[in-house]
């Protein structure tokens, strides 16, 4: 058979168009998508989808397929697109399950002093003022579930005045850069109080790698709670189910008097408060590796992270009792009793459920040396504050648990 120069020219120009007008729009939709525009599910779909109508579209046009070929280019591209619809299907239906992670707290709602905002305020007059020359010592930061009572806090006691959250060069005097952060801040000595939970083990040894000593004062306290699906059977576990659901041991919900559904159990980020308190309560046990997920990363394209709670109907989850009440009042998930006892602010306050921990306001100093509250006058007349009723009213009045 002669070769056709004429069909071969017209084939590669026909790729090249298609290359250039289809491959362009798949590129420019791909970095859309990786701007955050589209779904993470949609976005991943578009280049598969991309090269699948450039090769169709080429080969079909070139002119070198016989009916057959074209049929069968055709029933190629349609599989294609179906099971690029059926992922995108799969993906909307994991979008619209509710999550809980404590990285989504809306905190600018928070903001002191700001009109409307949802920090709250004392019903008398404070009886710690600070100036603004006292302030200077007290740059404040911590746990994102947190923010609410130490922008309470700011309220109550700091000079009336714009607090955000970010400025110009970076974190503003009253910042919540979460817990992870926050411990790094404070170990290298970029803000001076943090209110969060117990730092972990690698928290601790970063702090002595550099040179510096974490001083923990407890203010109020809090549960740390497990969750299901509302719709999940089993309202009750031990504490050492909980800690085999989380070493592997009990896969089943059948094992613990549910369905008969594998157990689906959720993690979060490595030295986040709740990670560091789950680690906590398993002692020597291993845990099982974490669920992750992909996550879009601005322009840094798609990354792996650990996937945060979503709310399957054989999930488990755990965070503090504060962040998680939310979705509890909203009927999507339901807090586990452990060994009989529910986690309510009574429980938590006379000690009868077995996993309450203090929460802090953390300082550092450098190895050998006082407390930063012991030789800054305004530091410890702050802390003392938090320590005295009105600080404990507004822990209250938040929803966690004074010390008293």
């Amino acid at each position: 058979m002669k070769f056709d120069w004429k069909k071969a020219l017209r084939a590669v120009v026909i790729t090249l168009f298609m290359v250039v007008i289809f491959g362009g729009a798949t590129f420019f939709l791909f970095l859309l998508g990786n701007l955050g525009m589209f779904p993470l599910y949609v976005t991943k779909v578009i280049p598969v989808v991309g090269v699948a109508v450039v090769l169709a579209l080429s080969l079909t046009l070139s002119g070198y397929l016989k009916p057959r070929g074209r049929r069968i280019v055709g029933y190629g591209f349609l599989t294609v697109c179906l099971l690029s619809l059926g992922y995108i299907a799969h993906g909307a239906y994991k979008a619209s399950l509710p999550t809980v992670d404590d990285r989504q707290l809306l905190i600018h709602q928070y903001v002191p002093f700001e009109p409307n905002t949802k920090a709250l305020y004392l019903a008398e007059d404070s009886t710690l003022h600070l100036t603004a020359g006292d302030i200077l010592s007290l740059r404040l930061d911590g746990a994102t579930a947190l923010y609410p009572v130490y922008a309470a806090f700011v309220q109550a006691t700091f000079p009336e005045g714009n607090y955000p959250l970010y400025t110009g060069s970076g974190y503003g005097r009253v910042a919540c850069s979460g817990t992870i952060d926050a411990y790094q801040r404070l170990i290298h000595g970029e803000t001076d109080i943090i209110f969060a939970a117990a730092p972990s083990q690698a928290q601790l040894d970063d702090a002595e790698a550099a040179g510096m000593e974490l001083h923990l004062t407890p203010i109020g306290n809090e549960a740390f709670v497990f969750f299901v699906n509302s719709k999940n059977p089993v309202t009750r576990l031990t504490v050492e189910q909980v800690r085999e659901i989380y070493s592997g041991a009990i896969t089943n919900w059948s094992q613990v008097g549910g369905r008969h559904q594998s157990i689906r159990p959720f993690q979060r980020a490595e030295n986040s408060g709740s990670q560091s308190a789950l680690q906590r309560l398993m002692g020597d046990l291993p845990l099982i590796e974490p669920e992750e997920e992909d996550r879009i990363a601005g322009m840094g394209g798609i990354i792996r992270e650990v996937a945060s709670y979503r709310n399957y109907r054989n999930a488990i989850g755990f965070s503090f009792r504060y962040y998680a009440a939310e979705m509890v009042r909203n009927g999507d998930i339901r807090l586990l009793a452990l060994n009989g006892i529910a986690p309510t602010k009574e429980t938590i306050r006379d000690g009868t459920y077995p996993i309450s921990s203090h929460f802090y306001a953390v300082t550092a100093a450098p190895m050998g040396e006082p407390a930063p509250e012991e030789q800054n006058e305004t530091m410890a007349a702050f802390l003392e504050w938090i320590l005295s009723p009105q600080g404990q009213a507004l822990i209250e009045k938040t929803g966690y648990v004074g010390l008293r």
